[in-house]
């Protein structure tokens, strides 16, 4: 199932893609406003965003901006601006896909199930269980003798990426590529961070990882056991 957010501080625009998103099967959270749509995504990452640049504190774009700092999740504006300049930043800044506002609703589905086959977003999630650990990339949950465990999106789209090539060994620029984009190949050290984190919340033992195995000056690689 694909979760959609919907940002849009026309009610009836949210309203009107909710009913039919959810008819269509697709999970749907929608926003009024930028802030609202950032928590929204550092709760959960969306699978596809439906993004207005017309919204009422912080613009569209500033939005993107700040979704492209940390994610390359589809974003498709939907907006009445329909400026060349306007499209020209928006795709610049990393916008996959522009809709001018009035939109033909199958047009705008079709655009969603292309950017959510492009990011693998409807490919089944993959369930994993490792002793009392269970890790559920579809619906982005980590659960440990019944008690959650939160993670950042970042963390999530690290464990992901690594979870989805089980076994396999994953380059740091690889990885770097998945999960932050073009430009942050060489970064080496967010990698660092960021996995430091994730053992310290998923490891039985995070002083001696056996799930986020590092392989020194290549990558990462999964390696579940049961």
């Amino acid at each position: 199932m694909t979760f959609v957010l919907v940002v849009d501080d026309d009610p009836a625009i949210c309203r009107t893609l909710a009913i039919n998103l959810r008819a269509r099967d697709h999970e749907v959270e929608t926003a009024g406003d930028g802030r609202s749509a950032l928590q929204i995504i550092d709760e959960r990452m969306p699978d596809v965003v439906l993004l207005d640049l017309g919204l009422p504190d912080i613009d569209g774009i500033s939005v993107l901006k700040q979704l492209r700092s940390f994610s390359q999740v589809p974003v498709i504006v939907v907006s009445a601006r329909s400026e060349p300049d306007d499209k020209v930043e928006a795709l610049d800044l990393g916008a996959d896909d522009f809709v001018t506002k009035p939109f033909s609703l199958e047009e705008l589905f079709a655009r969603i199930r292309v950017a959510a086959r492009r990011a693998g977003a409807e490919e089944p999630g993959l369930p994993i269980r490792i002793g009392d650990l269970d890790l559920d990339l579809g619906d982005w949950r980590a659960v440990r003798g019944g008690e959650e465990i939160h993670l950042t999106p970042i963390e999530w789209k690290i464990v992901a990426a690594l979870a989805r090539k089980q076994g396999r060994l994953v380059r740091q620029g690889e990885l770097l590529l998945a999960v932050w984009g073009p430009g942050y190949e060489r970064q080496t050290n967010y990698l660092r961070v960021h996995l430091a984190s994730i053992r310290r919340k998923l490891e039985a033992d995070p002083a001696h990882p056996r799930l986020f195995v590092t392989e020194p000056g290549i990558g990462y690689r999964f390696a579940a056991h049961d």
